[in-house]
């Protein structure tokens, strides 16, 4: 069989089972744009975009001056000349936003998961992972060739019987604090004290934790916190942040750190605005928009995924469509992104969405799914 019959043949049986997608472009500074393939109007709820910074002023004008300064691109990766001044500005900020001696930048928060978990764990090491870890922690175990226990989801239980059992191996323990696709949040403070007393490395990946959870890290906790430029910061990027022998030796040992291109210098400064904006009072405002927002769908939910789960396929794919039909870009999730029988109405909200807006996406949904359901 040739290569290309082979790919026909999975595209075929991707095809037969109803899931191929395709890219959809949205032209688009902001919630509301056009889809170029059709030319409708829509708002999308589906960004991630969650402090609507990637369209702030200062954001912009910050990217625009480091393309002024320093050109489109690094040019290099860190170790080598792919250093620029805003780079290190960048790590300053971010450590101390998030109380920690040092942080360390990558291209985006996949690659720091990689990065991370590979520097760490490996041979001789356990690794427990939440059941519903994000993909880029699911990749960064299987390269890191550790022992790796998954963990059912959220179930401290679980995870404390997986720790007690590990006999002489070193453990690490990995979470989101907040679950992509059902917008769920940990127990931080618990499975901080859990690896305190088991003497196992955290690593959580704060990505979507705009509204949460967050905590004081003891000063002795072996704690790495990973997160990402593109969501709460409207830009690109992913970093981790702990002590500071931690980062140098992500710096030492992380393939995605050290065979990669820096990231861009306008990224940076853009990320660097954006973190300066979210340390402000400004940014109390935008997140206590979001957090109104939130309760307008569903009142008390910890972050700004709001799942809308259909179980059948075509029904969230029916939905997804009557909403696109009435101008609001809401996709249906399903396999293999999540389990059978769970296909979801993902909505994103963000602080750039209007009252309007969401009065609309309101009428909307109750027209696509009867009563807006509690989940």
């Amino acid at each position: 069989m040739t290569w290309d019959a082979w790919a026909e043949g999975e595209a075929n049986a991707i095809r037969a089972a109803g899931r191929w997608r395709a890219p959809r472009t949205l032209d688009a500074k902001g919630p509301q744009g056009r889809l170029t393939d059709d030319g409708r109007s829509v708002v999308s709820f589906a960004s991630n975009d969650y402090l609507g910074l990637s369209a702030h002023p200062a954001v912009i004008a910050a990217a625009h001056d480091a393309l002024d300064r320093w050109g489109a691109g690094a040019g290099s990766a860190r170790l080598i000349v792919g250093a620029r001044p805003v780079h290190a500005d960048l790590e300053r900020e971010l450590a101390a936003w998030k109380a920690m001696p040092r942080a360390a930048l990558f291209p985006t928060g996949f690659a720091t998961n990689l990065g991370v978990l590979t520097t760490f764990a490996g041979p001789g090491v356990l690794v427990c992972s939440d059941e519903l870890n994000h993909a880029s922690i699911i990749d960064g175990c299987r390269l890191a060739r550790a022992d790796v226990a998954v963990y059912r989801h959220r179930d401290l239980d679980h995870l404390a019987a997986l720790l007690r059992e590990r006999g002489a191996r070193r453990a690490l323990v990995v979470t989101d604090t907040v679950f992509s696709m059902d917008g769920d949040v940990v127990d931080l403070a618990s499975v901080v004290e859990l690896c305190a007393h088991e003497g196992a490395l955290l690593v959580v990946d704060e990505a979507h934790a705009v509204l949460g959870p967050d905590l004081d890290i003891p000063a002795d906790a072996d704690v790495l916190r990973v997160g990402t430029l593109s969501k709460t910061l409207g830009a690109l990027g992913g970093f981790v942040a702990g002590s500071a022998r931690a980062v140098e030796l992500v710096e030492n040992l992380a393939r995605p750190y050290i065979f990669t291109t820096a990231p861009t210098p306008a990224d940076a400064a853009a990320a660097l605005a954006a973190l300066r904006v979210v340390r402000s009072s400004e940014g109390d405002r935008l997140v206590a928009r979001v957090r109104a927002h939130v309760d307008r769908l569903r009142p008390g939910h910890p972050s700004p995924i709001v799942p809308f789960v259909c179980g059948d396929e075509q029904r969230a794919l029916q939905a997804a469509a009557a909403l696109l039909d009435d101008g609001l870009l809401v996709p249906a999730i399903r396999p293999p992104t999540v389990p059978a029988g769970t296909s979801r109405l993902r909505v994103t909200v963000s602080a750039a969405h209007t009252d309007a807006q969401l009065d609309h996406l309101l009428r909307a949904l109750t027209g696509a799914l009867g009563p807006v359901p509690a989940r």
